[in-house]
């Protein structure tokens, strides 16, 4: 793209990555939403200079992504993303004042999270049968860590052995915009990932990633993403099979079995409380349906 007379974006991307530390998904976010409204700029409005960029610009390109019928989700997210870029303008005297101001985001409707039922993960680690090689021996353990930890996918395949605390039988977890948490796990899980780094091949003792292929290399997401899907298949007719969907089981088994809704965000690495109580509506959502079958005036 012919981007170059706008190289704040550089700039702000680099800020991105190298001081607010952000994942390589989220920079890439970035990037294509600030291309596509920064080339709407070049095309329609013949490539306005930084603090010639008006709010009614900003609605022009938006009004335009409407009646492409993108959805409110994915508009919000490109506003977010046009508001960080301008207030780091702000922050760099690059402008006096932001055109995002007085930007809306339109409404998203709320929809409960899913998630795979507690009886049927059970299932899938008792009964499932995974192959006893490497491959099979990692998938299960990279299935058990998701469900008992709640962490995203980035956080896994980027976890060290030496985050992993025998001794005080815990995780550490590095998330977003680089903030560590501490998440308890069971002494089971900490003997079956000891004994897990313990078999390593030889050719991955320089590594210091926990979960590596069969070859000594890091996992990388599109096969975790794979073979979770398809493990996930075999249990659950959910729509979503995803690593994400093992975080949302695992918050939502906590709320349901009675978890202080603070303790869920703490493990989630939720920085707002606002992003856990989605796991409330699901928990009274489950006491409605308890409550219809079993309430004789139901």
């Amino acid at each position: 793209m012919p981007l170059s007379q706008y190289p704040q974006i550089t700039i702000f991307l680099n800020y991105l990555k190298f001081e607010r530390r952000y994942s390589q998904h989220t920079l890439v976010s970035y990037e294509t939403d600030l291309h596509q409204f920064f080339q709407f700029l070049i095309d329609q409005y013949d490539s306005p200079t930084i603090d010639q960029i008006s709010s009614m610009l900003v609605r022009s390109w938006l009004a335009g992504l409407k009646e492409l019928k993108i959805s409110s989700k994915t508009i919000n997210r490109k506003i977010s993303a046009l508001k960080s870029f301008f207030k780091y303008q702000l922050k760099s005297s690059e402008l006096m004042q932001s055109p995002m101001g007085i930007i809306i985001s339109p409404k998203v409707s709320k929809r409960l999270p899913m998630y795979v039922e507690q009886k049927d993960m059970e299932s899938m680690f008792k009964y499932m049968e995974f192959s006893g090689d490497w491959q099979g021996t990692t998938e299960r353990l990279v299935l058990l860590l998701f469900y008992s930890t709640g962490m995203r996918l980035s956080e896994l395949i980027q976890l060290k052995e030496s985050q992993l605390d025998p001794i005080q039988k815990q995780v550490k977890v590095v998330g977003k915009g680089n903030k560590e948490r501490v998440i308890p796990i069971s002494e089971d899980l900490v003997q079956q990932l000891e004994a897990y780094i313990a078999s390593k091949p030889n050719q991955a003792i320089v590594r210091d990633e926990l979960f590596i292929t069969e070859k000594g290399k890091p996992l990388q997401a599109r096969s975790v993403y794979g073979f979770v899907n398809e493990r996930l298949s075999s249990i659950t007719t959910i729509e979503k099979k995803s690593p994400h969907i093992l975080r949302h089981s695992f918050a939502t088994h906590l709320m349901n079995n009675g978890a202080e809704l603070n303790a869920v965000k703490s493990l989630l690495g939720h920085s707002s409380l606002a992003a856990t109580q989605i796991y409330t509506h699901t928990t009274i959502e489950k006491l409605k349906e308890v409550f219809k079958k079993a309430h004789p005036k139901a």
